[in-house]
């Protein structure tokens, strides 16, 4: 996963489907090696995941945060 590809990787509009890619991307992380390319950007997208996620969660009514 290179950084470009993080960066303009569209994300999901559910949460459900956040969640699940959140689920997947951890995975990918813990398979890198650690301070790998493929860590780093695995890193930045669970980040971008999870304010989408966050997000979605406080537009909820009620929110869920």
């Amino acid at each position: 996963m290179a950084d470009n590809e993080t960066a303009s990787t569209a994300l999901p509009a559910t949460r459900d489907a956040l969640l699940a890619l959140h689920r997947e991307t951890r995975r990918q992380r813990n398979a890198a090696a650690h301070g790998s390319e493929e860590h780093k950007a695995a890193i930045r997208l669970i980040g971008r995941i999870e304010v989408e996620v966050a997000r979605i969660e406080r537009a909820m009514d009620p929110p869920l945060v």
